[in-house]
């Protein structure tokens, strides 16, 4: 069931786009809000309580949803409700649409359009932008919030699923992912989050995005360079271990041979690989041949994709193998 489910979310989500995302972003985010609002009294336990309510609860209904359709309706029912919260929760095309704008933008040379459809999708940015910063500004926002929508949620709705959990596990990663982003931006404009509140989201974020982001860089990696992937991947772990998203950026820069350094976040930054003599430039030269340029935009679609179809071809292996034994 969790091979087709995932399938058939993707292949509807693809075909005709969930148009209700926004107002269920809108709903998301006023349930978090206000469970910030009425259980963050500043106090260290506030942490734990607030995540848990925010997030276990609306995984607590998926799951007696899943398992009272399959008690009393059959499986085709448990599968019609695996696919509809799959069908909410995982999906390129929520954020397809930006990549598609920018991407036609930057061929036609309008930059400007490029920049402000960028700022709308990723927050400010600063206003005089290269175009090579503005495509890799665009590679780094694409991969994480591919990594996001649908590889994360390919991983959690796999464990919840093997566990009897049905769909449980794809909710609770896309929240704790919300309560994280709600709790840091409340903080920011002077809200109701405690720090409490917020060490402990983001702690939980960090184990739940953990495995992912090493099954995504796995991924990227066989159907990448596999040796440069893997080689960046473990100078981060080695240079500056615990960052998530900066190890899943290191495996993507090696896996198409693009430059993605940046600071991430919390002043950290990218390790470059050693230069050796094939790639070295000669001297009094400059080597660009892997400064982002339009035609990486191509490679990244390709890495992504090639990546869904791994996994969902050793999903589908995996059930057979469990079904024939």
């Amino acid at each position: 069931m969790g091979f087709l489910s995932l399938l058939f979310a993707l292949v509807i989500e693809q075909l005709r786009p969930f148009t209700g995302i926004n107002r269920l972003r809108t709903w998301g985010g006023s349930w978090i809000d206000a469970v910030l609002k009425n259980f963050d009294a500043g106090g260290s336990g506030q942490g734990i309580l607030c995540w848990c309510i925010a997030t276990l609860i609306p995984a607590g209904c998926v799951i007696v949803i899943h398992w009272a359709l399959a008690l009393w309706s059959g499986l085709f029912s448990a599968f019609v409700w695996n696919v509809a919260v799959l069908y909410a929760t995982l999906g390129f095309r929520q954020f397809s649409h930006y990549f598609t704008e920018i991407r036609t933008a930057l061929e036609m040379g309008d930059d400007d359009t490029a920049r402000r459809i960028l700022q709308g999708w990723t927050g400010p940015l600063p206003m005089a932008l290269t175009r090579a910063e503005i495509i890799r500004r665009l590679v780094v926002q694409s991969i994480l919030s591919a990594h996001r929508h649908v590889f994360g949620v390919f991983t959690w709705y796999s464990i919840g699923s093997l566990l009897g959990l049905g769909p449980a596990g794809a909710v609770v990663y896309r929240i704790g992912a919300s309560v994280q982003a709600r709790a840091l931006a409340s903080a920011e404009v002077g809200s109701r989050a405690s720090p409490a509140v917020q060490e402990f989201a983001g702690r939980l974020w960090w184990f739940l995005d953990w495995l992912p982001v090493r099954m995504t860089a796995m991924g990227f990696a066989f159907v990448g360079s596999f040796e440069e992937s893997i080689d960046l991947w473990r100078r981060w772990e080695i240079l500056k271990p615990g960052n998530n998203d900066a190890l899943l950026l290191a495996a993507t820069s090696g896996a198409i041979g693009i430059e993605l350094s940046e600071t991430i976040g919390v002043g950290m930054v990218l390790p470059q690989a050693e230069p050796t003599a094939e790639t070295a430039a000669p001297h009094g030269a400059v080597n660009i041949s892997n400064l982002p340029q339009i035609g990486h935009l191509a490679s990244v679609v390709g890495l992504v994709w090639r990546t869904v179809v791994m996994w969902l071809v050793l999903l589908a292996l995996m059930t057979l193998a469990r079904l024939l034994g």
